[in-house]
């Protein structure tokens, strides 16, 4: 009987021992899923402050580069890619100074309150510190192409201030100077290489702009309804009538503008790719009077595959008029 009671004993030790084994495995292993989750945190925090997501808005850079049959020339690409990068860098510059300024009204907004500056996850002065940062990297970046490129780039950023603190609140002078700034991105990619565009080539990325930024007005009225004006002003005058009739112009001149460089283009085949240009319009106008949340965000259209398909077809059929 009392050895079968020790051994009793020993076995509870055992079990103990091995229990407070297991707690301690078990939190140490806790404490490292929680660092992970912070340091994944962390990273995806810094890069919603930096908004690397509409960095797309820079890749008419590549425009010039694409359409002048430079594709593959090494030298080209590689000023590309730093002008790429170079303004990426001063557009979030940009970005922190806008939701620093509006860090309030985005409280307000069901989608903009989840943003690092208006949900508290980045203070004030941190934010601050990148955004210098970025500017000055993203100059730095565009000095090393050229002085011409510096100027553009420092007038990108200006312009940008402008309109953070002043145009975003006027009816209509907000999607008017977004469009100028995609003008200056794609002007920069021509300089960049030095190679001469056609007038109607810049002109496209200025009617696409205006196309993208009213369809995004209209998404954000179906989204907030009364709440709108609480947000940000300028919605109060962009009504359901108003944002129709304005992506019905933008609509038609893009595609007339892309239509006439074509025909006046020395390939003079790019008509051909009309029809792709004109699903893609057709397929996003469709998707902004759905009010899908792709209008707001037109960095996602990857996760429409129709939209996605029609993309990939017309860069395919312009790749194979330039370069076949």
């Amino acid at each position: 009987m009392k050895i079968n009671i020790i051994d009793s004993k020993k076995e509870q030790k055992v079990k103990k021992t091995k229990s407070k084994r297991e707690q301690k495995i078990k939190k140490t292993k806790s404490k490292e899923n929680e660092k992970k989750k912070g340091e994944q945190m962390s990273l995806k925090t810094y890069l919603d402050l930096f908004r690397v997501k509409q960095w797309y808005k820079n890749l008419v850079v590549f425009l010039a580069f694409f359409f002048s049959g430079n594709l593959f020339n090494l030298q080209f690409f590689y000023l590309i890619i730093t002008l790429f990068f170079a303004l990426s860098f001063v557009s979030s510059a940009g970005y922190i100074a806008h939701d620093l300024r509006d860090r309030n009204r985005d409280k307000l907004h069901p989608e903009k309150k989840n943003r690092p500056i208006a949900s508290g996850k980045i203070g004030t002065f941190t934010a601050i510190i990148f955004s210098f940062i970025l500017l000055i990297v993203g100059l730095s970046l565009a000095w090393s192409i050229s002085t011409d490129i510096l100027l553009l780039a420092s007038g990108l950023f200006l312009l940008t201030q402008i309109y953070t603190f002043a145009l975003k609140d006027i009816l209509f002078a907000d999607i008017l100077t977004i469009a100028i700034l995609f003008v200056l991105r794609a002007l920069a990619g021509a300089i960049a290489i030095g190679v001469w565009v056609s007038p109607w080539l810049i002109l496209c990325p200025f009617f696409l702009s205006l196309f993208l930024s009213v369809g995004k007005r209209h998404s954000e009225v179906c989204l907030l309804k009364h709440k709108a004006e609480a947000t940000r002003k300028v919605l109060a005058g962009y009504t359901l009538e108003v944002t129709h009739s304005l992506m019905t112009i933008s609509t038609t001149l893009l595609t007339i503008s892309y239509a006439l460089y074509s025909f006046l283009s020395e390939h003079q085949q790019l008509l051909y790719t009309l029809p792709f240009a004109l699903y893609v319009i057709f397929r996003f106008y469709y998707l902004i009077t759905l009010g899908s949340f792709i209008a707001r965000s037109p960095e996602r259209v990857v996760y429409d595959r129709s939209m996605f398909i029609g993309i990939l077809l017309w860069l395919l059929s312009v790749l194979l008029v330039i370069y076949g």
